[in-house]
């Protein structure tokens, strides 16, 4: 489905101007199930969002929102496992926005991308309600951030609006019982949880750890609009084998290594299993 991706925003940093050819290179993700346009200079998706992607519970005939959507690359991922699924992003640079568009359409996927600020959201989207949020906002607070090399990919870095807006907007997109779930780095869980402890419940919280020894980088925090449940603290989830990197070489645990190279879900552990171990203890 082509969507009109003309923008609401103005801010002048922006990529505005389409991305040319040359400017491009498809890339695979899912050992090649999704096929992705992405800037050879500028924001390129990494494992973050496929990660995020493979871990929303979502089924088909659900509709999902994604929040600073990028080149599209969480909501393409979850959709090519996901058959069936609205997927609707929202992308403030219209480059971007564009792409995602683009992506999404090549790969015959069902979706809308619009180019907005989240302080300024389309009526289309405003007047609805999702079975699932997500989002995986810039890392780094403006003030904090090292500049990248060009602009685009500051702003994909570096965010201006806190992290509570974004949560904010998630929550009130959401249908009750929804989820929201965010990838986010491990020193901002602080400000993220705050958010979401706000106007979400039933919080889980999943580390993501690069080896088994190290601390956690990132982590996937997910919360349900009006429901109650005690918070619960996930065992990690560990991105590669061994306690140090020892060659040039594929080091990522069989379960990511799946996640990475097939349209497989990662689910967040078992709540019940959880609750079973705790009441062994």
């Amino acid at each position: 489905m082509t969507q009109d991706v003309s923008c609401a925003s103005t801010v002048s940093s922006l990529r505005t101007e389409p991305f040319a050819g040359e400017e491009l290179s498809r890339d695979d993700f899912l050992g090649g199930a999704v096929r992705l346009w992405q800037p050879k200079d500028g924001y390129r998706a990494g494992v973050d969002p496929v990660l995020l992607a493979a871990s929303i519970p979502a089924k088909a005939g659900e509709t999902v929102l994604e929040l600073g959507c990028g080149g599209g690359a969480a909501l393409a991922c979850l959709a090519t496992r996901v058959p069936g699924l609205n997927c609707t992003g929202i992308e403030m640079q219209p480059a971007y926005a564009a792409l995602a568009q683009r992506n999404l359409d090549d790969n015959r996927l069902a979706g809308s991308v619009y180019c907005a600020d989240l302080s300024n959201l389309p009526a289309d989207v405003k007047s609805q309600r999702f079975d699932h949020v997500i989002a995986n906002p810039p890392y780094f607070e403006n003030f904090r951030a090292v500049a990248p090399r060009s602009h685009e990919r500051a702003v994909s870095r570096a965010g201006a609006l806190p992290l509570e807006t974004w949560v904010s907007v998630a929550s009130k997109r959401l249908k009750p019982g929804g989820a929201a779930t965010f990838i986010q780095r491990a020193d901002r869980l602080p400000e993220l949880m705050s958010a979401f402890f706000g106007c979400l419940g039933a919080l889980e919280l999943w580390p993501i750890h690069p080896r088994s020894l190290r601390p956690a980088r990132l982590v996937l925090l997910r919360g349900r609009k009006e429901r109650r449940a005690a918070f619960v603290a996930h065992p990690p989830l560990v991105l590669h084998r061994g306690d140090n990197h020892e060659r040039d070489a594929d080091s990522y645990t069989e379960t990511v290594s799946k996640v990475l190279r097939s349209p497989q879900s990662l689910p967040f552990p078992d709540l019940k299993s959880h609750q079973m171990r705790r009441n062994r203890l």
